[in-house]
C-alpha cells in the first residue's frame, strides 16, 4: 500500500519541487496539494492521507494552528512541519500542536523521504540541526536550574550496549550531524551510517534518532559541550 501524502505550502515552486522528489519514491503518492491551513483541513477530510507535509508560515490559518485542528479531529493523521526556522520556540510550538516531525526547508531529499517513512510508521523525526539546537536549549535550562543539572551526570560511553563505532555515531548525532555529516566525519558511506543508526535504535529500544539522543544525554552517554 502506498503512503498517501497531502502537501500544504503557499509557495507553488516549493510544492512542485517536493512533489517531484516524492514521485520518485514508489511507496509514496501525493494525493492532494493546498496553499493554507484551511485547505489542509478540507483535503484531509476528503483524502484521509497517512502524512501531511505542512508549511509553518501560511496565510489565514498557519501550520501550527492547522495541525492542532487536524490532530483534534483526525488523531490518526501524521503531520510533518516544514519550516525555515530552526529556533527551538518554533519547534516546541509545532510539537505541542501534535506534529510528529519538523523539517527545515534546507533538507535534502533523503531526509525528506526518511522523515515520511519514520513518521508514517509511528515514529518522530526532527531535522538534525533542530535536534542540536534542542540539545543546546536543554543545556541552558540545566545551567539555570530548570532541569536536572547535567554536571551531576557522569560522562561514560555505553560500551555495554553499543560498539565503539556506534558510540562515535551516537555522539555525532548528538552534535547535530546528518547522515551525510556523520559519513564525512568518519570517512564511511551514508549506507553504512544508516546501518549503524538502525543498530543503535534497536539496541537502545527507541523509535528514532531524536529519542536516542535524548536518552543518551540523560544517561551521560554523549558529551554535551
Amino acid at each position: 500500500m502506498k503512503k498517501k501524502i497531502v502537501l500544504i505550502d503557499d509557495h507553488i515552486l516549493f510544492r512542485e519541487g517536493v512533489r517531484r522528489i516524492l514521485e520518485f519514491e514508489e511507496s509514496f503518492e501525493v494525493v492532494a496539494e493546498g496553499d493554507d491551513g484551511e485547505a489542509a483541513l478540507g483535503l484531509v477530510e476528503k483524502y484521509n492521507p497517512d502524512v501531511v507535509l505542512m508549511d509553518i508560515n501560511m496565510p489565514h490559518i498557519n501550520g501550527v494552528q492547522a495541525t492542532k485542528q487536524l490532530i483534534l479531529k483526525y488523531p490518526e493523521v501524521k503531520v510533518i512541519i516544514l519550516s525555515i526556522h530552526d529556533d527551538e520556540n518554533y519547534v516546541t510550538h509545532a510539537l505541542k500542536s501534535g506534529a510528529q516531525g519538523y523539517l527545515l526547508k534546507e533538507m535534502d531529499s533523503d531526509a525528506l523521504i526518511d522523515a515520511i517513512k519514520i513518521v508514517s510508521e509511528g515514529g518522530s523525526y526532527l531535522h538534525p540541526k533542530v535536534t542540536h539546537n534542542l540539545v543546546k536549549e536543554f543545556q541552558r535550562l540545566s545551567k539555570d536550574g530548570s532541569t536536572n543539572n547535567l554536571e551531576t551526570i557522569e560522562y561514560r560511553k555505553p560500551f555495554h550496549l553499543l560498539t565503539r563505532r556506534e558510540c562515535e555515531v551516537l555522539q555525532l548525532l548528538a552534535d547535530g550531524k546528518s547522515n551525510r555529516g556523520v559519513a564525512e566525519t568518519l570517512f564511511i558511506s551514508e549506507k553504512t551510517v544508516k546501518n549503524h543508526v538502525s543498530n543503535i535504535l534497536q539496541k537502545m529500544n527507541v523509535n528514532d534518532r531524536t529519542q536516542a539522543v535524548v536518552m543518551a544525554i540523560r544517561n551521560g552517554w554523549v558529551e554535551v559541550i
